[in-house]
C-alpha cells in the first residue's frame, strides 16, 4: 500500500492540472458558482502555496484550497461576514491588488475523490493546512464550512441546524464535527454565503427538475431549497454556510480519529 502525500501546489506545481482530475460528489450546479468561475484558476496560479493536493501514488484522492485576507482592519474589524464563502475570495483578491497584508487565512474548499470517503483523508488535509498556516505565521484559520449532512434537511434553518449536538457534545453534522475535533469554535451562519442564479431552462438542465412552479423547489445537494420565480424566468439559490474559527497557538490534535470524512466539502 502506498502512503497518501499531502503537499502544496507551490512545492509541486507540476501536479497544478492534476487537480481537478478525480472524481468528486459536488452537485452539478455547484460548479456554476460566477465567482469560482472567475476566481479558481487565479488562486493555482497567484496562491499556490494556499492549494493543497492528496495523492496516493500516482491517483488524486484529495484536494483542498485556502485564501489568505485581511480580517482585522478598521472596516471589517475582525467579523467574519454573512457573505461568507463569496465575500472571502472577493476580499482576498481584492486585498492583494491593493496591497494589504493578510492577517487571516480561510479555508474554501476540501474534497475528497468518490470512493476513498471514510479514510480520515477530510482530517488529514484540514490538519495539513491547518500546519501550513500556522507554520506561515498565522494565528487563525477560519472556514464557511458546508455541512455535509444539511442537504438531507433543506428546511431545517442553518441557525438551527449548526448548533445541534450529540449526546457527547460534539456537533450532530459529520463535518462539522471533524473541525470542532481538531480544535474549531464555530463563530456564526454566514446566511448567504454562496449565491447561484440561473434560468429555469439552466435549472432544468443541472437537476433534471422541472422548475415550472413559483416558490421553493428541493434539489438534491442543496442546503436551502432554490427559488423558483417561473414568471420571470429564472431561480436562485442562497445558499448559508456555518463560520468555524482555528485558533493555531498550540499544536493540531492528533487526527487519527476523525474518521467521520465525508465525500466532499466547500469549508
Amino acid at each position: 500500500m502506498t502512503a497518501i502525500k499531502i503537499t502544496s501546489i507551490a512545492d509541486r506545481p507540476e501536479l497544478a492540472g492534476r487537480l481537478w482530475d478525480m472524481q468528486d460528489s459536488w452537485p452539478e450546479f455547484s460548479a456554476h458558482d460566477s465567482l469560482a468561475w472567475l476566481l479558481y484558476p487565479r488562486i493555482v496560479a497567484e496562491f499556490p502555496e494556499y492549494v493543497w493536493i492528496a495523492t496516493d501514488g500516482d491517483a488524486v484522492v484529495a484536494r483542498g484550497f485556502s485564501l489568505p485576507f485581511a480580517l482585522h482592519t478598521a472596516e471589517r474589524a475582525g467579523a467574519l461576514p454573512a457573505q461568507g464563502w463569496d465575500a472571502v475570495l472577493m476580499w482576498a483578491f481584492s486585498d492583494r491588488r491593493r496591497g494589504i497584508r493578510p492577517d487571516t487565512v480561510s479555508a474554501i474548499e476540501i474534497s475528497i475523490a468518490t470512493g476513498r470517503q471514510g479514510e480520515g483523508l477530510s482530517g488529514r488535509m484540514l490538519a495539513a493546512m491547518r500546519e501550513s498556516v500556522r507554520a506561515a505565521g498565522f494565528a487563525e484559520l477560519v472556514a464557511p464550512v458546508r455541512p455535509s449532512g444539511k442537504p438531507a434537511e433543506p428546511d431545517t434553518p442553518m441557525s438551527e441546524y449548526a448548533y445541534r449536538t450529540r449526546e457527547d457534545g460534539l456537533p450532530y453534522d459529520p463535518w462539522l464535527r471533524v473541525h470542532v475535533r481538531a480544535g474549531a469554535v464555530i463563530d456564526s451562519v454566514a446566511p448567504l454565503s454562496m449565491t447561484i442564479n440561473g434560468s429555469l431552462a439552466q435549472w432544468r438542465e443541472w437537476t433534471g427538475l422541472p422548475f415550472d412552479t413559483r416558490g421553493p423547489i428541493r434539489v438534491p445537494g442543496a442546503l436551502a431549497p432554490v427559488h423558483c420565480e417561473p414568471e420571470h424566468g429564472y431561480a436562485v439559490y442562497v445558499e448559508p454556510n456555518v463560520w468555524v474559527r482555528h485558533p493555531l497557538g498550540a499544536p493540531a490534535p492528533d487526527q487519527s480519529s476523525a474518521t467521520g470524512a465525508v465525500a466532499e466539502e466547500a469549508v
